[in-house]
């Protein structure tokens, strides 16, 4: 399991959330929206430092995680952070 954030993701936290070097942005599980890993789930995004981070990168300066108690979302899949210039937003793809 492994979580990458790409350089046009890390661009986005910056300029819509206020990230700075630092700070640590988590992904966490919450009920509803849409996912093709686990249905009836999606994940949020929050500003805010772990507790206990079960998988983590540092990009940019920014941490990026999320909690060991919502792993079980991603299963066996790496999370993949990505710009979506069309839309405007954060799109996340399971590999």
């Amino acid at each position: 399991m492994k979580l990458t954030v790409e350089k046009e993701a890390v661009q986005w936290f910056r300029e819509e959330m206020g990230a700075r070097e630092g700070d640590a942005i988590r992904f966490f599980v919450r009920m509803g929206g849409c996912s093709t890993v686990q249905s009836g789930f999606s994940l949020g995004i929050t500003k805010e430092p772990p507790i206990d981070a079960g998988l983590s990168i540092v990009e940019d300066g920014i941490t990026f995680y999320i909690e060991k108690e919502d792993l079980w979302y991603l299963g066996e899949s790496n999370l993949v952070v990505t710009y979506n210039k069309s839309k405007d937003e954060i799109d996340f793809a399971h590999e």
